[in-house]
């Protein structure tokens, strides 16, 4: 896959998600419904494109023990939202009103592992993990040391308020889009030597 498709689909579906999730919850009430799916199918596919960015952070890394290992963690992390996700849109389409769908979802986090994988501890991995692999591409000097910060303000935007996702999500898209420019940059230099390699 371009790495620019990844790079640029993941903030991208991430922003909409966050705006179709304000937009939900106008009248007091998020899901169930047509929003409440289309938000939660749109940053399902934010977190497949996800996976994708880690795998070229760590190629740009040199898929060194570090990188494949904090790709792991990130990736790990993304599929443990994507479980927690997947059981707010079953829940969504089980449910009649806000109340069930809450009842439901409260019923599936009394599995202590659900509750942990999905819910508790996973969720974190995507964070940390992500965060740790800008952070190795920064210290290497493969990008800018100012995009770990903007990285950073993306994360925390849902801690301090999720309606917030959005702005984080643009943030987002400014880093990934230097860090899918140098790829490129990488990607194009390694071509062109390899092409004079063999010429020679």
């Amino acid at each position: 896959m371009n790495p620019r498709i990844a790079f640029l689909g993941a903030p991208l579906l991430t922003l909409a998600y966050g705006v179709i999730r304000i937009i939900d919850g106008l009248d007091g009430v998020r899901g169930p419904g047509l929003a409440w799916t289309t938000g939660h199918l749109a940053f399902l596919g934010a977190l497949a494109l996800f996976v994708v960015v880690f795998l070229w952070m760590r190629r740009l890394a040199g898929r060194n023990v570090l990188s494949t290992v904090l790709t792991a963690v990130a990736s790990a992390g993304a599929l443990a939202l994507t479980v927690q996700f997947g059981i707010d849109v079953v829940a969504g389409f089980m449910a009649d009103d806000h109340l069930a769908m809450s009842v439901l979802t409260q019923q599936v986090r009394q599995n202590p592992v659900v509750s942990l994988v999905a819910y508790d501890l996973g969720p974190y991995l995507f964070y940390l993990g992500q965060l740790a692999l800008v952070i190795q591409l920064a210290v290497m000097r493969r990008i800018t040391a100012w995009t770990p910060v903007l990285v950073l303000a993306d994360l925390l935007m849902p801690f301090i308020d999720k309606d917030l996702i959005p702005l984080g999500a643009v943030i987002l898209l400014f880093s990934y889009a230097g860090i899918a420019r140098r790829i490129s940059r990488t990607s194009r230099v390694a071509e062109t030597t390899s092409a004079t390699t063999v010429l020679v």
